[in-house]
């Protein structure tokens, strides 16, 4: 998604690491599965299907931490994306990385701000220009002459005193926003997820069954000289 900045918060780093080290493991299953077919290697067949076992038994495991963790993992991620709103900066290098990922986001969910766009007050630049300004990805508007990220001031009124619920901005929250887009899209995420574990279970009955069928050579026929 992007590279992991300082305001990560520990366990996302953790489980970005462990998914790292999943798809490395996967690729050297999948090579040393492609060789033991290959060469009818029973030792590597009996690796493959283990370590297919200990990765089917882990996403099962890890669904079952998000669903019952889920009001903590949301809370944490409050935390992280409040920590963000205030310290945006569109002239911070830095973590421009993790400000361009959550414009992105504003954009296709059509959203501002976590909880909504009052949340966008607490940010550092805003406040000091007295909330003149306001994020170019919350913009309400298909208008193609407004950017994707930073601070823009188009469609603001000129001659009164500017607050958040003067910008032209979506009034729905990401937090909202990421719940309907889950809930729209479950079906297919389930579906996906239902494709891949099916597709590790074929794995796994195959090595089993091709282990099976190679026979180890019976020496003991073999002509003397």
């Amino acid at each position: 998604f992007c590279p992991l900045p300082e305001t990560s918060s520990p366990s996302l780093k953790t489980g970005a690491y462990i998914l790292i080290a999943v798809g490395a493991v996967t690729m050297l299953m999948g090579f040393l599965g492609c060789l033991g077919a290959v060469n009818e290697i029973r030792c590597l067949l009996g690796l493959y299907f283990t370590c297919l076992l200990v990765i089917l038994i882990t996403q099962v495991s890890a669904g079952l931490i998000i669903y019952f963790q889920k009001e903590m993992l949301k809370e944490e991620l409050s935390h992280i994306v409040e920590k963000l709103i205030q310290t945006y900066d569109p002239l911070n290098e830095e973590e421009k990385n993790l400000q361009d990922a959550w414009d992105y986001v504003q954009r296709q969910i059509a959203c501002c701000g976590w909880e909504g766009a009052e949340d966008w007050k607490n940010n550092a630049i805003l406040i000091n220009k007295s909330l003149t300004e306001y994020p170019c990805s919350c913009y309400n508007s298909s208008e193609d002459y407004v950017a994707y990220s930073g601070f823009c001031t188009e469609g603001l009124p000129s001659n009164s005193t500017v607050t958040f619920a003067d910008w032209p901005v979506h009034q729905q929250g990401c937090m909202n926003g990421v719940q309907t887009w889950l809930k729209d899209n479950l079906g297919i995420i389930l579906g996906v997820c239902t494709g891949v574990a099916v597709v590790e279970l074929l794995g796994m009955i195959l090595s089993i069954a091709l282990c099976k069928n190679i026979h180890s050579e019976d020496y003991t026929k073999v002509p003397k000289s």
